[in-house]
């Protein structure tokens, strides 16, 4: 259970509708669920800190991906979210739980995606096409927070006419996930329009000087436009959730 839903257990409580001896047994939960000898499931993170846990799913072999699934389902939890997951993986779960999966990004969802929570949009925008994987896994992993995701792909500097011509999206957002490889050029020019914060990703997109994502990265951790974070290279999943927590600050 997170936070959301124990105030509204509580709440049901105070006003008699949920007897008190049903909130002790929901709120008897263990805080970990220990499942074979390969997973302990941590069913309190969303009390603790607002967004439950999410599995990683690269490494993990696809019926523990499903177990670990199965086990937060069977705890309450509407929304799982699983990033870096294999077609493999994807199609287990799927012949399991009701699971939503994006090849593309490699996210899978089991479950429905919440109503947006967040105070305001969140724009996730890409540099060029190339970048558009990463970027995906930035915005799946906002949308299953709670946020309200626009989309702008393809808007790099190469053409900076096409990243002008979405001014209206740019300055009405609170936070802006800006993903590019090659030169990493895209957050600082974001950064010196938006009056939010700009999460800066650098992908491995790139010819050799690139070097896997470093020059990109470099590049934003040198940015001089101020307001702008840089998350590690290709981590769109990172960038999403620290949207989402900006999303959510009162």
């Amino acid at each position: 259970m997170d936070k959301q839903e124990i105030t509204a257990l509580l709440e049901a409580v105070k006003d008699g509708s949920v007897p008190v001896e049903d909130a002790v047994l929901k709120l008897k939960m263990q805080p970990i669920r220990e499942i074979g000898e390969y997973a302990k499931v941590d069913l309190h993170r969303g009390l603790r800190q607002g967004v439950p846990e999410v599995i990683y799913g690269a490494g993990k072999a696809p019926e523990h991906i499903l177990g670990i699934a199965r086990a937060m389902r069977e705890n309450g939890q509407e929304t799982v979210l699983i990033t870096r997951m294999t077609a493999e993986a994807a199609a287990l779960v799927g012949s399991e739980l009701p699971l939503r999966y994006d090849p593309q990004s490699r996210t899978g969802i089991v479950g429905s995606l919440p109503e947006p929570s967040g105070k305001g949009t969140v724009v996730v925008a890409t540099g060029g096409t190339s970048d558009i994987p990463v970027a995906e896994e930035a915005a799946v992993t906002a949308e299953a927070l709670g946020n309200r995701v626009v989309r702008l792909y393809d808007v790099g500097v190469s053409g900076i006419h096409r990243l002008l011509s979405h001014m209206e999206e740019i300055m009405s957002a609170r936070v802006i996930v800006a993903v590019a490889g090659m030169e990493g050029a895209l957050p600082s020019v974001i950064g010196g329009l938006a009056d939010c914060p700009v999460i800066a990703v650098p992908t491995s997109v790139g010819y050799g000087a690139s070097l896997g994502g470093i020059a990109a990265l470099l590049s934003m951790l040198n940015s001089c436009a101020s307001g702008v974070s840089v998350v590690n290279i290709d981590n769109g999943f990172g960038a999403g959730y620290m949207a989402s927590m900006i999303n959510h600050l009162d």
